[in-house]
């Protein structure tokens, strides 16, 4: 029984080894019918700048992608500096903050002034405004 389970236990790795290479030459055939694919539309796109005289786009290159990042849900890890940038931004937002008046009651005294002060700059403006 041993023997017969070492047997069997073969023949599945063959087995599986003979399905892995199926789908690595399927995945391969599919690479092959779609860059030809393009390489056809490539073509035909060429035709039409040529006929219409248009320039063809720039083409933006993306940055590389790690090998090992690929089928990865989440996003990439931040760099050191990226994280030393974002804390530094975030103290920024901070003191910008800080700007703003202490206390609630100036900031309501300028709030209530703003009407007033809107009123009078459109009544200079309405003035200068002649009708014909």
């Amino acid at each position: 029984m041993n023997k017969e389970d070492e047997g069997d236990k073969e023949t599945d790795d063959a087995e599986a080894a003979e399905i892995e290479e199926a789908r690595r030459e399927m995945e391969e055939k599919r690479k092959e019918k779609h860059r030809k694919m393009e390489e056809e539309r490539e073509t035909m796109r060429q035709g039409i700048r040529d006929k219409y005289g248009l320039k063809k786009k720039e083409e933006i290159v993306e940055e590389e992608v790690d090998p090992m990042s690929e089928g990865r849900v989440g996003r990439k890890k931040k760099t050191p500096a990226e994280l030393a940038a974002e804390a530094n931004k975030e103290d920024s937002d901070d003191e910008e903050f800080a700007k703003f008046p202490p206390n609630l009651s100036e900031l309501s005294t300028k709030v209530s002034e703003l009407p007033a002060k809107l009123a009078q700059g459109v009544g200079e403006v309405t003035e200068k405004c002649v009708l014909q």
